[in-house]
């Protein structure tokens, strides 16, 4: 059931307001025209430029995590929020009960991250690294992954019923190409270069879940002002699973992405070199390591989305690597470079 779509303000039947933050990221870039496709008025706020002539579509350029900023938008009261801003511990206690306290929808961006490696396949009831992770330094650290699970739990206990929370898995998009922990500049970027890049052999059989931003999108959009979404938590994401190495072959028949699989800490060398700067190896250790094989179930129960109607993970990269720009000056990876001729 979902509640109203529009409002009646004044007498009058007005369109739901809704607040974007963070907006043109991999899934607010499909999110936002979605959202003002179905009818709302939606204002998109981002740090980056971005021009569309839409009535009921505006986009700011704006630090929504500016104190005052953040509070002049929540001033206009917007019906629903969907935040895809990124909280550390320190933050928690400050945005989420504003945001909460100026809507009647929040939309908490949490992650698939969040969860341990103590249930295969992945329910939205599977414990969070943050209660349970068998690392006491990672569960007392603040990485991704832990602040996403605390920023769970703030929302639970505020006591409120205006929430829901989100858990994407690996999100791909334009400009947004993953495989295992690397990004874009050494995925896509090193293709187009004609350069190899290099991969743990630990995550060659391991499985991995990566979702089209198209679909998640449709997802958040289905979950808003839906009263079956709220005080929920869902897992926003496909449930097509694949070990690491079909998608990084996936990449090489795509954009002829060439792959050398080397030992994990040779691996974590060259993406982190200070050993003490731990995002790396609990990135690799306590996810892309993990058996990501997904349940969407829930999410597709609640917004009546099926499973087969999703995108393929080929078809998808296919289509997304096809929007990027060849000429694109992505960074040089120059330890790559070197760990690689160095192996002759």
């Amino acid at each position: 059931m979902y509640i109203l779509s529009n409002v009646f303000k004044g007498g009058k039947l007005m369109a739901k307001k809704v607040l974007v933050l963070g907006a043109t990221g991999a899934m607010g870039q499909y999110l936002v025209p979605r959202l003002a496709d179905m009818g709302y008025e939606v204002d998109a706020v981002s740090l980056d430029d971005v021009t569309v002539e839409r009535p009921n579509l505006k986009y700011i350029k704006a630090n929504a995590k500016d104190k005052p900023t953040f509070h002049q938008f929540l001033s206009k009261r917007y019906d629903g929020i969907v935040d895809f801003m990124i909280y550390t511990t320190n933050d928690l206690s400050y945005y989420l009960p504003a945001a909460l306290d100026h809507t009647d929808h929040y939309i908490y961006l949490s992650s698939y991250r969040a969860y341990d490696n103590k249930q295969v396949p992945v329910t939205e009831s599977a414990p969070l690294l943050c209660d349970t992770a068998d690392d006491l330094v990672l569960r007392h650290s603040d990485d991704y992954s832990v602040f996403k699970g605390r920023g769970e739990h703030v929302i639970r206990a505020l006591g409120k019923s205006n929430w829901t929370i989100i858990r994407p898995a690996i999100t791909y998009s334009k400009m947004r190409y993953q495989l295992v922990t690397l990004e874009a500049p050494n995925t896509v970027g090193r293709a187009f270069a004609g350069k190899a890049t290099v991969l743990p052999v630990e995550a060659r059989d391991v499985q991995g879940t990566m979702s089209w931003a198209g679909d998640v999108a449709q997802m958040i959009a289905g979950l808003l002002f839906n009263e079956r979404a709220l005080c929920e938590a869902f897992s926003v994401c496909t449930a097509e699973h694949h070990p690491w190495h079909e998608v990084a072959e996936y990449y090489e028949d795509i954009c002829g992405l060439k792959t050398v699989w080397v030992d994990k800490e040779d691996y974590l060398k060259i993406i982190s070199p200070d050993k003490y700067a731990r995002w790396a190896r609990w990135q690799l250790d306590y996810d892309r390591l993990f058996d990501r094989v997904m349940d969407n179930s829930k999410v597709l129960e609640v917004t009546g989305m099926k499973q087969e109607n999703l995108m393929k993970l080929y078809d998808g990269l296919k289509y997304e690597i096809g929007r990027c720009p060849r000429d694109f000056q992505y960074p040089v990876n120059t330890a790559m470079d070197a760990y690689l001729e160095s192996r002759g």
